[in-house]
C-alpha cells in the first residue's frame, strides 16, 4: 500500500531539488570566466576607455545599452549564454567576454511533475515563468 507524501515533505523535496539543480547546472569553474547577469535584471559595466561599438552575439539572450561613453548596461533577457564585444575608437576590443544569463535562484521554486518542470519566481508572490522562444529547447 502506498501512502501520499505530505505537503511539507513535497516542499522539502522541491527545495532539495532546487539546491541540487543549482549545484549541478554548470561544471566547476565553467562560470568563472563569464559575466553573469540574472534574467530580467541589469548589470552596469564601467569601462576605462570610450566606447565606439557594442556587439552582442544573441540579442534574444541579453541586451546592451550605452548609458554614457564609458558605461554599458547589460540586461538579461532569457536563459542561456552569448558573448559581448565592446570596441573603442581605434577598433580595439575593450571587452570580449562570454555572458551567462540565469535565473535568480534565491527567489525561484521548481515544481517537477513526472517529466514536466515548472519554474516560479517568488518575489514577493509566486508567478510561473513562461519560457521565451530563445529559452525553449526543441
Amino acid at each position: 500500500m502506498t501512502h501520499p507524501i505530505p505537503v511539507h515533505r513535497r516542499l522539502l523535496f522541491a527545495v532539495c531539488g532546487l539546491a541540487f539543480t543549482a549545484a549541478t547546472a554548470f561544471p566547476a569553474g565553467a562560470t568563472e570566466d563569464m559575466i553573469r547577469v540574472f534574467m530580467d535584471h541589469a548589470r552596469i559595466l564601467k569601462l576605462d576607455r570610450t566606447v565606439s561599438k557594442v556587439i552582442i552575439g544573441n540579442a534574444g539572450v541579453a541586451d546592451v545599452t550605452i548609458a554614457d561613453p564609458q558605461t554599458i548596461v547589460l540586461t538579461g533577457k532569457s536563459y542561456g549564454t552569448t558573448n559581448l564585444v565592446i570596441l573603442d575608437q581605434a577598433g580595439d576590443a575593450i571587452v570580449d567576454e562570454r555572458i551567462l544569463v540565469s535565473v535568480d535562484e534565491a527567489n525561484t521554486v521548481r515544481v517537477f511533475k513526472q517529466i514536466e518542470r515548472s519554474v516560479y519566481s517568488c518575489s514577493p508572490s509566486c508567478e510561473k515563468h513562461v519560457p521565451t522562444a530563445a529559452a525553449k529547447t526543441p
